[in-house]
């Protein structure tokens, strides 16, 4: 698919819903100095303005094969969107609170297509294990901060991995209940092709429920 600068400005502005927007202080290329920028979160393109009302970005990012970190900077609250190879460039941003900070940064740790393929596979197996009869794994959840490694707290998309000889089954309290699974390439009134987003929301909603209800009966009994 080929984009061009008419069609990233339209995307980056259109109407559709935001998966996060802020201000963040951009560090130049070139030169120390920071710029304070409208960010704007679609996807796994993260667009910048030069002010929230602005019609045309002033660039992008792709978020493909990226790792996010925390920096030592002149600026507070900073992190870096850091990307494979020699020549790739890093991008320093600071974000103007603790709270924006750990929400950008895992907001962004979260925007690759790699990141969504975990996700999926995790559904798929909460998904199978409810078909199975059996109760779903609890999920696991990302930590407010990471721990660090050599300087930088580091996000990674890859799910933590249980201590050998652990077992989820002792962790407190019950299990909640399973996540939506993936839509599947039919549907009960036709193809998904031709189907708008409120019915595949009712259709799979309706699945979901029926699992979650059953999984709530299978607590309740002694």
């Amino acid at each position: 698919m080929k984009l061009n600068e008419r069609s990233l400005a339209f995307y980056a502005t259109c109407d559709a819903p935001v998966d996060n927007a802020g201000f963040l202080h951009k560090k130049g290329g070139r030169h120390a100095a920071y710029h304070r920028r409208w960010f704007v979160l679609r996807g796994n393109m993260l667009f910048y303005f030069e002010e929230p009302a602005s019609r045309e970005p002033v660039g992008v990012i792709i978020l493909e094969g990226c790792t996010v970190e925390l920096v030592e900077a002149a600026e507070e609250f900073a992190f870096a969107v850091r990307f494979a190879g020699a020549r790739a460039r890093t991008y320093v941003l600071a974000a103007e609170s603790q709270a924006a900070m750990e929400g950008w940064v895992k907001a962004l740790s979260r925007a690759s297509f790699d990141y969504l393929r975990l996700v999926v596979r995790e559904l798929e197996r909460q998904l199978a294990a409810m078909r199975a009869g059996g109760c779903p794994p609890a999920p696991s959840r990302p930590r407010a901060l990471p721990p660090r490694e050599n300087g930088c707290a580091v996000w990674s998309a890859e799910p933590p991995t249980a201590p050998t000889g652990t077992s989820t089954s002792a962790r407190p309290g019950p299990e909640p209940p399973p996540l939506p699974p993936r839509r599947r390439a039919s549907a009960p009134n036709g193809p998904l092709s031709s189907a708008s987003f409120a019915q595949l929301h009712e259709w799979y909603g309706q699945e979901v429920r029926a699992l979650r209800s059953q999984w709530l009966r299978s607590r309740a009994q002694p």
